[in-house]
Parts: structure tokens; C-alpha cells; sequence
């Protein structure tokens, strides 16, 4: 993995959903992330189509990726296909909700 994608991991890592105490990575809510020169092509989920942060978290993410130096763009896509489940979450995001 390049060091600008693990930065970008790291910004991402910052945002926790606020319904659980889990980042949204750990999550499993990220499903792509590539870093192209100096832009970022990010899919993203959501846990739920009716989230109430449908709105916010979406754009907090863009807002901490923009905030590393070699990025100019984010290009953010919200998914939906396929749908988020427990099953999509690290190891670790589900010892943390013992699951």
C-alpha cells in the first residue's frame, strides 16, 4: 500500500459513526479507496439508507481526506450495492461492540 492511500486510511480512521463507537473503517462502510495523482475515489456505505447522517458523514469524510497536502479532489460515491452487514466489519471494530 503507497503512503498517500495509508493517509487517507488515517483521515478515514478519524470519523466514527455516531451511533457506534467504532470508526467508520473498522466499520467496514469504506468499499473502495483509490488514490489516483492527486485526486481520491472513495465508495462509501452507509449502515443504513435512512442513517441520519446520511448527510454529514459523507461529507466529513471528503473534509478529512482534502485535509492532506497531496490532495487536490475527493470524488466521494455513496453506495449502495452491496448493502452494509455486520459481516463487512474488521476483527477488531467487532471484539470492540462484542459481537
Amino acid at each position: 500500500m503507497n503512503i498517500l492511500k495509508e493517509k487517507v486510511i488515517n483521515e478515514i480512521k478519524k470519523i466514527y459513526d455516531p451511533e457506534i463507537p467504532v470508526n467508520i473503517y473498522e466499520l467496514g462502510l469504506i468499499y473502495k479507496i483509490e488514490v489516483k495523482d492527486n485526486k481520491v475515489i472513495i465508495e462509501m456505505t452507509l449502515t443504513s439508507p435512512n442513517c441520519p447522517v446520511a448527510e454529514s458523514l459523507p461529507n466529513s469524510v471528503k473534509e478529512n481526506i482534502l485535509k492532506i497536502d497531496e490532495i487536490n479532489d475527493v470524488d466521494l460515491k455513496l453506495v449502495w450495492d452491496p448493502p452494509w452487514t455486520k459481516d463487512k466489519m474488521s476483527e477488531a471494530a467487532k471484539v470492540e461492540l462484542n459481537l
